[in-house]
């Protein structure tokens, strides 16, 4: 079996091709790297193995910048440092990791697990954990700095009923209604709001899961959202959003 390394830390790629070896010694480690540099410019050179080895965090990023720059079919085994959190995560959704420092039986666990898998089934564990984390490592915003008169206030997200595009500006509403512009475009906000908690309902207004307590059908295969806060034409869900609207509705 051939396998490939890519660790930033130099005594822990050398402690790893140590334990491969006590795992089996027909395993021969063809290459080893340092960073998403080298290791992308490796792969698309064809460089190929039966199995890969990657530390999550690289000398010069996140090891998952690798798998977004070039197409790789082998199966991953992912090394990492995370708190129990994450590993718990992790394990909800089925893909394999080992926990540094790296131990020979579960080395040895993780080999005979992955050796089984399909193409397919690695490709889809590559998303999985891929997307667990960044729901862990990503930072949403959880409050606005606003100006009330001379002064200015602190408003958190809780607080906020919808955000609406007016004139140019963005306005953040908070759940009494009262509104201040704040210094992003709805398209910003969208990125830097927890995306479970605030939805695009059009293209004018971005709003809260807790304003939505009833929504009607609409005209033209569209929905409203019933709201003291939004008028006829900004409470309406465009028809090309509605199903994922229903969805996140639903979640």
């Amino acid at each position: 079996m051939k396998a490939i390394v890519i660790e930033d830390e130099k005594l822990s790629a050398e402690h790893l091709c140590t334990l491969l070896k006590k795992v089996d010694p027909d395993i021969s480690v063809v290459a080893t790297f340092d960073t998403v540099k080298k290791s992308v410019e490796a792969f698309q050179k064809g460089l190929s193995a039966d199995l890969l080895f990657v530390d999550i965090h690289l000398a010069d990023g996140l090891s998952f910048d690798i798998f977004s720059k070039t197409e790789i079919d082998i199966p991953v085994i992912f090394t990492t440092a995370f708190d129990e959190y994450a590993i718990k995560a992790f394990k909800l959704n089925s893909v394999d990791y080992l926990l540094k420092p790296v131990g020979l039986d579960d080395l040895r666990v993780a080999i005979n697990k992955f050796s089984k898998l399909s193409e397919k089934q690695n490709s889809a564990m590559l998303q999985h954990i891929a997307t667990v984390y960044r729901n862990i490592h990503t930072q949403y915003k959880t409050r606005f700095l606003v100006k009330m008169g001379d002064n200015i206030v602190t408003i958190r997200t809780e607080e906020v009923n919808h955000f609406i595009a007016e004139d140019g500006i963005s306005l953040l509403v908070n759940n009494n209604g009262k509104r201040y512009p704040v210094d992003y475009t709805l398209d910003q906000l969208e990125t830097m709001l927890a995306p479970e908690s605030f939805f695009r309902i059009n293209r004018k207004v971005l709003i809260s899961i807790n304003t939505v307590h009833k929504v009607s059908p609409y005209f033209n295969s569209r929905l409203k959202v019933n709201s003291e806060l939004l008028d006829d034409e900004t409470a309406v869900v465009s028809r090309e959003r509605v199903t994922e609207f229903k969805q996140w509705l639903d979640k």
